[in-house]
């Protein structure tokens, strides 16, 4: 059951990274991640106050929202910081890089999530599984040549480190998720919101520094119903995600990977969208890719 919650959650991932996409193309990246974080919490906040006064219709509709001691806030702040740098990063390369050189790199986050998940949870790869993450990595060094096709330098892009360093952040995310999910007993919603709670003040921070002071900033800015989209899409894809980390029988290896299937969306349906360039050529590493990833599933 927790593979299929996991192909649910690619599938509103590969929505939310072609509305990302949108969102962020030529406008300010602070804002746009605020109102995307904004509208997830907004949409979850009916679920926080019914929690609050009617607890028990909460509790039967599943969408209860548990207290939680402050020590279990500061552990979901901290996932808070991770996610949030790992956002900043992420926004920026999206919006000076294709998507379909974006997302390919994004693709290699289950690497590191498989090395984590072997140091850190003790889980056992077998030979068909080795041989579908390397055959991950080996696809998106592919995509570093098509790339140079496109005028972007993998080796002295600083949009490149940017991506590279959010899929870093965003695997440990992962690998952590599985901590404050099975180890600190959060339900998914619970999680989600207070998650975003944090997020959103953190942001605010950001914002009221970076953003709100400079009126020319403020001006570039351009409000985009994707930005809506964005947020709900994530809150979607993420509670599935971690309905799948509930289950005790559930590998974050193979979770990371399946989520690598909303590959097909961003590729295929995100370079007609946006009119990018060389589509059938990155369709051979993207081959490369969701190969690896049924390895990883058959196995």
């Amino acid at each position: 059951m927790w593979m299929y919650l996991g192909l649910l959650a690619a599938l509103f991932l590969g929505l939310h990274n072609l509305c990302k996409k949108h969102a962020v193309q030529g406008n300010e990246v602070f804002p746009v991640l605020f109102g995307t974080i904004s509208s997830g919490f907004l949409l979850l906040l009916p679920f926080f106050v019914s929690s609050l006064y009617f607890p028990e219709y909460a509790k039967k509709a599943g969408f209860y929202i548990t207290r939680i001691p402050w020590e279990t806030h500061g552990f979901i702040f901290i996932k808070s910081i991770i996610m949030t740098t790992s956002w900043v990063l992420a926004y920026q390369a999206l919006k000076h890089l294709p998507i379909t050189i974006v997302t390919p790199i994004r693709s290699a986050g289950p690497f590191f999530t498989f090395i984590g998940a072997i140091l850190i949870y003790k889980e056992q790869p077998n030979m068909l599984q080795w041989i579908g993450f390397f055959l991950i990595i080996f696809s998106v060094i592919g995509y570093s040549k098509i790339g140079k096709k496109e005028g972007i330098n993998f080796k002295s892009n600083k949009w490149i480190f940017a991506i590279i360093g959010a899929t870093f952040l965003g695997a440990s995310s992962g690998l952590y998720d599985k901590f404050l999910i099975q180890n600190l007993a959060l339900n998914p919603q619970t999680l989600q919101f207070w998650f975003c709670w944090h997020t959103i003040l953190i942001l605010f921070i950001i914002l009221s520094i970076t953003w709100f002071p400079n009126k020319d900033k403020r001006k570039a800015f351009k409000w985009r119903w994707t930005i809506i989209a964005v947020g709900v899409l994530l809150i979607a894809a993420d509670y599935f995600y971690f309905k799948a980390l509930q289950d005790p029988e559930a590998l974050i290896m193979l979770l990371s990977a399946i989520k690598r299937s909303q590959l097909i969306i961003a590729v295929v349906i995100g370079g007609i969208v946006f009119k990018e360039k060389n589509k059938r050529k990155k369709l051979l590493p993207l081959m490369g890719i969701l190969i690896g990833v049924f390895l990883i599933l058959y196995s």
